[in-house]
């Protein structure tokens, strides 16, 4: 029996791989339900390794690049890639986009208009990356859920987990050295007078703004990164800058509704990459950073290569068989 620490997403991305190896796995989940306490609620769940190349190492697109087919298994997966846009005042910051990225094609402002007819004649160009995709977080954790308890994982709810597991994903709340609290802010509007269809990145000096659609009108906007370890509400600062980024790209979400507002601390270490760390008899995956829904299958299976042995899968079968 491979025990496990933590209900969010590490902790149930490990549960299914370990599983579907066709080990007994228990994991602990000390909230009331999956998804309730996981900062993975807050995401975006955007599945775009080549944009994160932007400000993160060539890790993130190696070991991100299988995550929408990994996600397909499981969850909805929608594959409509990224655009990313800029105000013409601010076409250095594409060109710097450009630079650090790639796999995308450039476009102008009438492809930009047939890609999403919402944003025609708003922008003279951007840039097209169409292997990316994207999904919903809080869809994705519920059917993560059905998935473990499907291949035989104990879920057991509301209990801390024992003193010493086989796998610890408790992410910020676990004393790991390096280990720091990366703040995130994010806000879910209603307009459905603007139908977007994919993630729409806008990018700005001061405050580039991603944004999502949720389907029939719902978008979540997103954009900050703090270093902090405050738990409290949005500001009125970061929720002003990511609000006029939203009319920015399209004035209709001037009139949007508020639908909810958010902020969670992703745990991160000082190369913002996630590690498997061997601490007082126990494996740790944390330090996910920004990066959770498009690295956790990565890290996954790197969790139960670690943990299975490469004759387990053989050694089980034999046993039951026997």
């Amino acid at each position: 029996m491979i025990t496990i620490a933590g209900g969010g997403l590490a902790g149930l991305a490990s549960a299914v791989e370990i599983a579907r190896r066709g080990a007994a796995v228990r994991l602990f989940e000390a909230g009331p339900e999956i998804g309730a306490s996981s900062v993975a609620r807050f995401a975006g769940g955007m599945l775009a390794p080549w944009c994160e190349r932007e400000s993160a190492e060539e890790a993130v697109i190696s070991s991100g690049a299988m995550a929408a087919d990994w996600w397909g298994g499981i969850t909805p997966v929608t594959r409509r890639g990224t655009l990313v846009v800029t105000p013409e005042r601010d076409r250095a910051e594409l060109a710097r986009f450009a630079r650090r990225t790639s796999a995308f094609r450039r476009v102008n402002g009438s492809e930009i208009g047939v890609l999403e007819p919402a944003l025609a004649s708003r922008f003279s160009q951007g840039l097209m990356f169409d292997q990316e995709a994207h999904l919903n977080p809080r869809q994705a954790l519920q059917d993560l859920e059905k998935a473990a308890r499907g291949l035989g994982v104990d879920i057991v709810l509301g209990t801390n987990a024992p003193a010493k597991v086989d796998l610890d994903c408790t992410g910020i709340a676990t004393d790991l050295p390096e280990l720091r609290p990366v703040r995130g802010e994010m806000a879910i509007l209603s307009c459905p007078e603007v139908l977007i269809t994919r993630t729409i990145r806008l990018l700005h000096p001061r405050m580039p703004l991603y944004l999502v659609p949720r389907g029939d009108g719902v978008y979540m906007i997103g954009a900050t990164m703090i270093e902090s370890s405050s738990t409290r509400p949005p500001t009125v600062r970061s929720l002003s800058d990511m609000l006029n980024a939203a009319f920015t790209l399209h004035p209709a979400f001037a009139e949007a509704a508020v639908l909810e507002t958010g902020a969670g601390l992703r745990p991160a270490f000082p190369d913002n990459l996630p590690r498997l760390v061997e601490r007082n008899g126990s494996l740790h995956l944390n330090g996910l950073y920004r990066h959770g829904f498009l690295l956790a299958p990565a890290m996954a299976t790197k969790v139960a290569n670690t943990l299975i042995p490469e004759t387990y899968d053989a050694d089980h079968r034999q046993s039951k068989s026997a």
